[in-house]
């Protein structure tokens, strides 16, 4: 193929492109998110990280959410610009069918949604509804800094899932790349379905292959932002138990995520979910 190519190009394209080539084989990956330890107690990786409430993961944020929003760029993940769409479609579907059965209006509760990153990523496809609401369930700094600057007639942001509830009853309950960030993600998950929202979909969340939960450190990487924070690796049985006796499996599917135990099998997965009538 070398020789073909030396062939057929002329020498100073051929010269060009061999440098590219070889210039890109040069440049070093980026460094990759990593977690380590194997915690019994959340107050230990709490001393071990850094928190997931430190201003620069919010400035980060905002300045790239506000991109997006205006259209200067395409994407937003985890405060990291792409240069282009990858679009959510499995959680376009579970929220066009959600939608689909109550007369093309919706209605999501996004609890731990960032900045709206979810909805940014699906406001294209979700503009042809009849009615949509989002709203965001985040910390403090999060709902004042959405509230002042990201806010519309669509898009709002909360405190609690209570003062959600208050408007109205959901018709979807996100958790997009939130749970393994919780204290106590079980009793949360128990306390959230007690509400029987029709559908509640699980998205970028992390399991592996071990018999229990464990508990680990993430490091998130300079050229993102420097932080590191507590975060659960679920083992998939005893997680999916929370919605057996009230809710049934429309779907489940693979994250875009590839989180990497170093001495155990790994995999972030998004599952779909409809209240037994």
């Amino acid at each position: 193929m070398k020789q073909l190519a030396q062939r057929l190009l002329p020498p100073i394209i051929y010269d060009s492109l061999r440098w590219c080539l070889q210039s890109a084989a040069r440049r070093p990956k980026p460094e990759a998110i990593r977690f380590s330890g194997n915690y019994s107690r959340w107050e230990d990786t709490k001393r071990d990280s850094t928190g997931y409430a430190t201003p620069a993961i919010l400035e980060q944020t905002r300045a790239a959410i506000l991109k997006v929003k205006n259209r200067e760029a395409a994407f937003e993940r985890d405060a990291v610009l792409l240069p282009a769409p990858v679009l959510p479609l499995p959680l376009l579907a579970g929220l066009l069918r959600a939608a689909a059965e109550n007369a093309g209006r919706l209605h999501v509760l996004d609890f731990g949604g960032s900045l709206g990153s979810s909805y940014f990523q699906c406001r294209d496809f979700l503009a042809p509804l009849c009615e949509l609401r989002w709203s965001v369930v985040e910390q403090p700094a999060h709902v004042a800094c959405g509230s002042r600057e990201l806010a519309d007639e669509r898009l709002s942001f909360h405190a609690d899932i209570l003062s959600v509830l208050a408007d109205g009853q959901p018709d979807v309950l996100l958790l997009s790349s939130v749970l393994q960030f919780l204290p106590d993600p079980h009793a949360f998950l128990d306390e959230v379905l007690s509400h029987r929202i029709k559908y509640v979909i699980v998205d970028r969340t992390f399991f592996h292959s071990g018999a229990q939960d464990r508990l680990t450190v993430q490091h998130v990487p300079a050229w993102i932002y420097r932080a590191s924070y507590p975060a659960w690796f679920f083992s998939e049985p005893g997680f999916r138990a929370h919605f057996s006796a009230a809710y049934e499996l429309v779907a489940d599917f693979p994250a875009h995520d590839e989180p990497v135990l170093a001495d155990n099998h790994a995999w972030a997965k998004g599952l779909i979910h409809r209240l037994r009538p």
